[in-house]
């Protein structure tokens, strides 16, 4: 028994997601829509990376915790915060402008 949880375990690690890599991203919110980019590097569960877009270039930080992504960046003195679920190439969730608008996102693997 010991043997199948071990196995189990090693196989859930094996397909974790991963978002290191270039995305291509449609928002949409009250405010607007756009097609921003983000390049990624993942080290266990912390993000960092860039952001590319029409609030200009930005440091971006986050994490990933099993499916679960969380990055924010500051763009002209306000704090952009995304959050989502990764599946397969694809994150899609949320948007918060720094609480002056909100919407939705997807990200596709370039």
């Amino acid at each position: 028994m010991q043997k199948i949880v071990l196995v189990a375990l090693m196989a859930g690690s094996a397909f974790a997601a991963d978002l290191t890599g270039k995305w291509a991203c449609e928002v949409n919110t009250d405010a607007g829509s756009g097609s921003p980019s983000f390049e990624f590097a993942q080290k266990g569960e912390a993000l960092t990376g860039r952001y590319s877009g029409q609030l200009g270039e930005a440091e971006v930080t986050g994490t990933l915790k099993g499916e679960k992504a969380s990055w924010s960046f500051e763009a002209q003195g306000a704090k952009i915060l995304y959050e989502g679920t990764v599946v397969g190439a694809e994150v899609k969730g949320k948007v918060d402008l720094a609480g002056q608008a909100t919407g939705t996102f997807s990200c596709k693997r370039k």
